[in-house]
């Protein structure tokens, strides 16, 4: 395969490293050297397949043109920030739905893997929580300067999303709230955002920028059993029973790359309990992007100060 790698910041680095793993022919395109005109000029050059590893706001064209020559997409994720562009992003991929993936690579996890195949039928409650100092976040990285620190495609809530993608292959249900810290330096951006979700279950899934010590658990209340899950450390237990999931972070990378790869050639993915294939993970990409229009801000911290 020849895919092409559109974006060559820290993840679209990784991406063509994965495809280079996975033997597949890549060329990368920077989006500060060349831009988006660039980027479409690219696309049709003809490929077999394509990576979209840009910044949340400009990625509807890039779609439309690749959907235009059928050229299957890997999209990071959020597919888009607003409902909007989530529906116009659908109208146009539909020639490449079914052979294009959205880059929920958490859905890789082995312990999340080990949840999506439980009996929750007497859970009536659940929280996911993932935080982290996000000055400390990359090596050689300032939050000033990032994409994360922008009003549009910016903010806590669409950054580390995956946890709003989850909640809702397990439990479906719908948003009722979102309540925001910003921060007086970032007007716009949510800092630490909690998002609460109705249904047959509810929950909250809480997600913040402040975190001294990193958090990335779950805990699922139910009335036979308490589940909980740490994702940093792996450990699961389930009342009396006890497990550990080891994961390599790219481990899921490489699995999410390898069934992109399988679906733009027309094979067969992986078992994955919840495939993000692009038509697969519409309902998710339409939550997060509503519940970024329902933000409510209530209040502003001091951190991070980058």
């Amino acid at each position: 395969m020849k895919v092409l790698v559109i974006g060559t910041g820290s993840i679209g680095r990784r991406h063509a490293a994965n495809l280079a793993r996975l033997g597949a022919d890549f060329a990368p395109h920077s989006m500060r050297e060349g831009g988006l005109g660039g980027a479409l000029a690219r696309l049709a050059e003809g490929w077999d397949g394509a990576v979209i590893a840009t910044e949340t706001q400009i990625r509807l064209e890039l779609i439309e043109a690749a959907a235009a020559r059928g050229i299957p997409l890997y999209i990071e994720k959020p597919l888009a920030a607003s409902p909007d562009e989530v529906s116009a992003i659908f109208a146009a991929a539909g020639p490449i739905m079914e052979r294009s993936v959205v880059g929920f690579m958490m859905r890789y996890h082995p312990a999340f893997r080990h949840l999506a195949a439980q009996d929750f039928s007497d859970a009536y409650r659940y929280t996911f929580e993932i935080g982290h100092d996000v000055t400390q976040w990359r090596e050689n990285w300032s939050f000033a300067e990032s994409y994360a620190a922008r009003p549009e495609g910016g903010g806590v809530l669409l950054d580390l999303c995956h946890e709003i993608d989850m909640a809702h292959c397990l439990f479906g249900g719908i948003l009722s709230d979102v309540e925001c810290l910003g921060h007086v330096r970032y007007p716009g951006v949510d800092m630490a955002t909690q998002v609460a979700r109705a249904g047959p279950v509810q929950g909250t899934v809480a997600m913040d920028y402040l975190a001294p010590v990193p958090v990335r658990r779950v805990e699922v209340a139910g009335t036979r059993s308490r589940r909980t899950l740490d994702f940093h450390s792996g450990s699961y237990r389930d009342g009396d029973t006890e497990a550990l999931f080891a994961q390599d972070r790219n481990e899921m990378f490489l699995a999410i790359m390898a069934d992109f790869l399988a679906l733009a050639q027309g094979r067969t993915p992986s078992e994955v309990e919840h495939l993000p294939r692009l038509d697969l993970a519409r309902a998710s990409c339409e939550e997060i992007a509503k519940a970024h229009a329902m933000r409510r801000f209530t209040g502003h911290i001091d951190g991070p100060k980058p």
